[in-house]
Formats: C-alpha cells, sequence, structure tokens
C-alpha cells in the first residue's frame, strides 16, 4: 500500500475531529420562514468534493420544508484506515526528482578532455626534448649560394604544393584548390550530423577524408620519388631518387 506523507494524516484527523464536534452540536432553532439554519462556516471546512462519496453534508433545504431540527446525519464513509479525504494518488518524492545520476554518453570539454590533451602534450614535449639531446637533425653541409642544387625540391611537406604548380597557374595551384579542400573540411561537420562513432555508420565522413588524404598522398609521393633534375617526371627505379629528408 503507498504510505501518505505525515502531514496529510494529520490533516485529516484534524478534519475529523471537526466534522465529529459539528455532529454533537445541537441544531438551532428555524425560523418561521426557513426549513433549518445554515451551518456556520468558519472557513476551514472540507469541502464536499473532497470528502467520500455518502458524507452526509447540511445543504439549504427547500423553503417549503418546515423542520424544527436536522436531520440525523448518515456516518462518514470513510478510506483506508479511516481517511476521510479523497485522494486521487500520493506521489512519491523520487518520481518527480531523480536524485541518482543518470548514466550518459557525453562529458564536458572541461576538465575531462582538456586535462588528458594538455598531459599529452606535456609527454610529447618532454620526449621530444630528450631525443634532441641524443640524436642530431639529419642537416646538411652549408648552403653554396654559387650552386643551385637540381632538382631543387621543398620540404616533404609542401612537396603536394610544388606538385600543383606544376601542373596549374600559381593562383589556382596555391590558393583556389587548398581553400576549396579547406572549406569543404570546415563544412564537414555541419554537412553530416551522425552521432555515431561506430565507423559502419560514418560512411560520408570517412569517405571525406580519405579522398582528401589520399589527393595529399599522392602529390607528395610523386614529387618525393618521380620528379628528378629539372623537376621532370622519371622513373625512381630507372634513374634513382632524388629525394632527400
Amino acid at each position: 500500500m503507498t504510505e501518505i506523507p505525515e502531514h496529510l494524516l494529520k490533516r485529516a484527523q484534524e478534519a475529523k475531529a471537526k466534522a465529529a464536534a459539528r455532529k454533537g452540536e445541537a441544531a438551532p432553532v428555524a425560523d418561521a420562514g426557513t426549513s433549518q439554519a445554515a451551518p456556520v462556516d468558519d472557513g476551514e471546512r472540507i469541502p464536499a468534493h473532497l470528502l467520500g462519496g455518502g458524507v452526509a453534508t447540511q445543504e439549504r433545504a427547500p423553503a417549503a420544508a418546515a423542520v424544527a431540527t436536522a436531520p440525523p446525519a448518515q456516518p462518514l464513509v470513510t478510506g483506508p484506515e479511516g481517511h476521510t479525504q479523497r485522494l486521487l494518488t500520493v506521489v512519491k518524492a523520487g518520481s518527480i526528482q531523480d536524485v541518482r545520476a543518470t548514466p550518459v554518453d557525453k562529458v564536458h570539454v572541461w576538465p575531462h578532455l582538456l586535462v588528458v590533451e594538455f598531459v599529452a602534450s606535456l609527454v610529447v614535449t618532454a620526449f621530444l626534448l630528450v631525443f634532441s639531446v641524443f640524436v642530431n637533425a639529419p642537416l646538411l653541409e652549408l648552403a653554396n649560394f654559387n650552386l643551385t642544387p637540381n632538382p631543387s625540391k621543398a620540404p616533404w611537406y609542401f612537396l603536394g604544393l610544388q606538385e600543383l604548380l606544376t601542373m596549374f597557374h600559381p593562383m589556382v595551384a596555391g590558393v583556389t584548390i587548398p581553400g576549396i579542400g579547406l572549406f569543404a573540411l570546415i563544412l564537414a561537420p555541419y554537412s553530416d550530423r551522425n552521432p555515431s562513432n561506430k565507423p559502419e555508420d560514418r560512411k560520408f565522413a570517412i569517405s571525406l577524408m580519405t579522398v582528401h588524404l589520399m589527393f595529399w598522398a599522392v602529390l607528395v609521393i610523386i614529387g618525393s620519388f618521380f620528379r628528378g633534375p629539372g623537376f621532370n617526371f622519371v622513373f625512381p627505379w630507372n634513374d634513382g631518387l632524388f629525394f632527400e629528408l
């Protein structure tokens, strides 16, 4: 059985005591033009629609009836444990306010993500510092401004742009094509709103990133291994490698 809160029990007991006191009082003498005197409303009486069905209420009788005293009141119809208030239900606090944390698959950026990224950056920085102490960078000899190496290649991470310059106008190769690629990557999160983390559910995002990486990787590979003197196209297995880190 559902537990009824203590304050409702107390109010019900007070209402029962007042109803019993009103029944025990003698009814006032009626005037000639009325059948019975109206009960005194002290402002604390429980409304009739809250009392159980069958509760006798002293309402105004028709003017034609001339009865000096009110008829005996019928016994109160009580509910469980003697309560006379009609309650729809008693809602427990747990169904309104959930005090237990509901597990979710999301966490806050701070501190869960940023702390991990900060610690990872410190670890990588420390590793590079120690590695640079014991291993020297593969630098070439001092540059001779009277001798230009042939072929003259950019570092490997810029060889993709250098390869594009051999195919298109500098404005197209240096601004238009890289700009379109970066703009497409910026719009990718807005065009693919799939919240799933499973690779089989993210075919559009994986395809877009694969095309971007393969396009740039192919340009870097061609510029590194398939360009010889004069930046002409060569086969590395025939003419050798013209590439240095």
